[in-house]
């Protein structure tokens, strides 16, 4: 499957059953956001939420220092009763590879909502931040990752919730803007363990410190996708969550636009593991000989395959040929699982001496 997706063009006006647009609840480029006395249902609407960015977005997305700033800027949705509210947000960059110009066109951002009575009756209602994901080299490869998390949802609830949007860029020294994008909305992390009755925990972690179920679930996961940029030994692309400050560690994943199912452009395996592409697949969860013990992972992806393949064939604006490449490479994972001999092949990997399965990925972090 090597290469799979490669000059694969796609084009992606996403209309999957939980993020649907019609022209009825459209108005200026801005989807009607449904209000309920119950108060926001950021994560649990499943439609596509658009909104307004306004201010001086130039300078946000020009600082991109190592300790950028806070720039207050606007943020306007559009009520259902046609009425526009705006919400004073301070917004800076994030991030690490993404954040950097020479790789990404736009920074991701983390948006902290100021508590008033403007946010009390918006659909930020409770939420104090949010990581949006901003596109990098396409808008194709933001709705490509936002399937990934919906992906890892059906696995675990153990797992960061991600809300598509539109975004439209009013900056106040430019004539001109952009035209919308998408992006993504991510939960932080403290309010996923929270939903999940424990806390966000920062700790220095061998991957056999973790539980080992949620681990090996996860690590199966990042093996389905293609992704190999992550590690629990430097919390690359992984939070940790426990039950409280002492309890046993459970592995959260998030950051997957260098996977093989999202194929962006400029994703590369890390020269340490002698891959080709990142559309190969390497294991990489320590050293199990027991294949027994990944007959729970492998009867839970079993169970949700057909979940987990209608993400992909009821997205109707998917450009068939990516549609089908990728259906192929979801076969091939379900192949390897499946077959023993290519299951002890392939997570077994770790076993071997002479391979690079227990290569440590330190990514960009620093000591």
């Amino acid at each position: 499957m090597q290469n799979i997706f490669h000059n694969i063009a796609v084009t992606i006006i996403c209309c999957l059953p939980f993020c649907v647009i019609t022209k009825a609840n459209q108005i200026n480029n801005q989807v009607v956001i449904n209000q309920s006395k119950g108060g926001s249902n950021l994560y649990s609407d499943t439609s596509v939420l658009s909104f307004t960015l306004k201010g001086n977005i130039r300078d946000l997305f020009n600082d991109r220092s190592t300790n950028p700033s806070n720039h207050s800027i606007e943020l306007v949705y559009t009520k259902e009763d046609n009425s526009e509210h705006s919400l004073t947000v301070q917004a800076r960059t994030r991030g690490h590879f993404r954040k950097l110009k020479e790789n990404c066109n736009y920074p991701p951002l983390l948006l902290h909502f100021t508590k008033n009575e403007t946010l009390n009756v918006s659909p930020f209602k409770g939420y104090d931040k949010s990581k949006l994901v901003m596109p990098c080299q396409g808008d194709e490869y933001v709705i490509r990752e936002w399937l990934v998390y919906k992906i890892y949802n059906l696995v675990t609830p153990k797992s960061i919730q991600a809300r598509l949007v539109k975004v439209k860029i009013e900056d106040s020294k430019l004539k001109k803007n952009p035209p919308p994008f998408y992006g993504i909305l991510l939960e932080d992390e403290k309010k996923m363990a929270k939903r999940n009755h424990a806390i966000a925990i920062e700790r220095k972690l061998r991957p056999e410190q973790t539980d080992k179920d949620a681990f090996i679930k996860m690590a199966v996961f990042e093996y389905l996708i293609g992704n190999t940029d992550w590690s629990v030994q430097y919390l690359q692309n992984i939070k940790l969550i426990s039950p409280d400050s002492n309890g046993v560690a459970t592995t959260v994943p998030y950051d997957f636009d260098h996977s093989g199912l999202v194929s962006a452009p400029y994703a590369k395996p890390a020269e340490e593991l002698e891959m080709h592409s990142v559309q190969e697949r390497r294991y990489r969860g320590y050293c199990i000989k027991d294949m027994k013990q990944f007959d729970a992972s492998v009867a839970l992806f079993n169970r949700i395959k057909k979940d987990l393949y209608s993400l992909y064939t009821d997205c109707t604006y998917l450009d068939e040929k990516y549609k089908k490449v990728t259906l192929r490479y979801l076969d091939d994972f379900y192949e390897v699982i499946n077959t023993p001999a290519k299951l002890q092949k392939e997570f077994g990997y770790p076993c071997d001496p002479n391979g690079t399965g227990n290569i440590v990925i330190k990514g960009l972090r620093e000591n």
